[in-house]
């Protein structure tokens, strides 16, 4: 008879070199005020948040039109999950292709106006697959600069030269593709139609001209934009999530039936995973519709964001996005928690998801949200310096 022998008393061992490894990581991240921590906190209804204890009013979230609490989504997902269950089971091209993926994906590709559509896990899952599918070594990825990572990754992914050009600077991109085009066999544009982090929008019409006077191909990132902020040119890839706008979870990308096919057999990150679970398409799919059927739901977002600006003295804003650009990640922090003191939370965004100086409060504005709760954040931020000190008529 054989025994497994003893597991070792590690109460009072030295630290492993990976405990020691990931403490001083920690420790660095402190000193220079990066460190990240999941702090429990209740959403809903509309743009209330619970924290410690507290209720206070968000404006750190992404659901722009309200719609994750939207009785009809809820009802919607509630009836799904009862009929099909909590999950897919595994890749959809194992246990075959559930029908509510099928009629999304249709919905989907209609408002793109694009032949066919294709759903993902998530965003960045879509942006790690899409990439790769399309491009390789001897190819060219062009990002924008201030990108989202999960650009970067993709293209890093795809083992392809990867260049940055200059944010939003189409003559930096017409220059690259200039001298560099002629040297690889394929080449991508890789951009968002609604930057997150800055909340301004992409020329797509310039990009677009550009990509055709030199054969490259053009991936718009629309995470930010589906629904409040989609007019204006289409790119031939236009992909983006059902997480923000449409209140649920998955990633998407509505592209020519041919593009779609290959993605279907090439995209890693839709083969080789487990389909989104039918519950959370049949509430994407009905979120989709009521953003079709309510304009005036959609054109909320963009209003309270320019009332906002207006009363600080800000820029005009150009999306629901509303960055305070603060500089320091400590001041930053220090500024989020003055807010949070007066009932409002507005989460602090540091680098290295912005660059180094630019830390900053991201204002996210929802159809959600009452002009008196906007005006009261703009108030409170004007109290502890930011902006005018007279308030403005309004």
């Amino acid at each position: 008879m054989s025994f497994a022998p003893p597991l070792p008393d590690t109460a009072d061992s030295a630290p492993s070199s990976l405990d020691a490894f990931a403490r001083q990581a920690l420790d660095d991240l402190d000193a220079r005020a990066l460190r990240r921590r999941l702090i429990d906190t209740a959403r809903g209804p509309g743009p209330i948040a619970r924290r410690d204890g507290r209720t206070l009013i968000s404006f750190s979230c992404n659901d722009y039109l309200g719609l994750s609490d939207d009785p009809r989504v809820i009802a919607a997902g509630q009836e799904a999950l009862a009929r099909y269950g909590a999950g897919a089971g595994a890749s959809r091209l194992v246990t075959g292709n559930h029908p509510v993926l099928a009629a999304l994906e249709a919905r989907l590709a209609a408002h793109k106006g694009k032949d066919a559509a294709l759903v993902f896990g998530s965003g960045y899952m879509a942006n790690l697959g899409i990439v790769p599918a399309l491009v390789g070594a001897q190819d060219l990825v062009l990002v924008d600069a201030l990108g989202h990572s999960c650009l970067f990754a993709g293209a890093q992914v795809s083992g392809a030269t990867m260049l940055r050009f200059r944010h939003n600077d189409v003559g930096h991109l017409r220059d690259i593709l200039a001298a560099r085009r002629s040297r690889h066999g394929r080449a991508l544009i890789l951009t968002e139609r609604v930057f997150s982090m800055d909340g301004d929008r992409a020329p797509l019409d310039a990009i677009l001209e550009v990509a055709a006077a030199h054969d490259a191909w053009t991936l718009v990132d629309d995470a930010h934009g589906l629904g409040v902020v989609e007019a204006g040119a289409r790119a031939p890839l236009e992909m983006g999530t059902l997480s923000k706008t449409l209140g649920s979870y998955g990633g998407y990308l509505c592209a020519s039936r041919e593009v779609i096919d290959l993605m279907t057999s090439r995209a890693r990150s839709f083969v080789y995973t487990t389909g989104l679970p039918p519950a959370s398409a049949a509430a994407a799919l009905r979120a989709l519709e009521i953003v079709e059927a309510e304009p005036e739901r959609a054109a909320r977002p963009l209003a309270l964001a320019r009332r906002f600006t207006a009363r600080l003295g800000l820029p005009a804003a150009t999306s629901p996005i509303v960055p305070v650009l603060v500089g320091a990640a400590e001041a930053a922090l220090a500024l989020s928690a003055a807010l949070e003191a007066r009932g409002y939370l507005v989460v602090a965004i540091r680098p290295p998801t912005v660059p180094a100086g630019t830390a900053r409060l991201r204002v996210a504005f929802s159809a959600a949200h009452e002009e008196s709760q906007v005006d009261g954040l703009a108030d409170a931020l004007r109290a502890l310096g930011i902006g005018p000190q007279v308030s403005p008529e309004t």
